[in-house]
């Protein structure tokens, strides 16, 4: 079994819940209406898209480096 490590973008959509994503596999995201709740579901979320991209051969990315940048507008 492998350890996959991946950064998951937590926010607050405009009905207070929240949104989970993991920007390195593509249409991973989900909903809950606590932080924790989006946490558990991202979790079960990323391993059921690596165990159907290892079913179907496909790669599964792994991300190099994250970085968090400030923009001033």
């Amino acid at each position: 079994m492998k350890t996959y490590d991946f950064t998951v973008v937590l926010e607050r959509d405009e009905d207070g819940r929240y949104v989970a994503v993991c920007p390195s596999l593509q249409g991973c995201y989900t909903e809950g209406e606590t932080e924790t709740e989006a946490m558990e579901l991202i979790r079960d979320a990323i391993r059921l898209h690596i165990e159907a991209r290892r079913e179907r051969r496909e790669p599964i990315y792994e991300e190099v480096k994250t970085s968090t940048i400030r923009v001033e507008v």
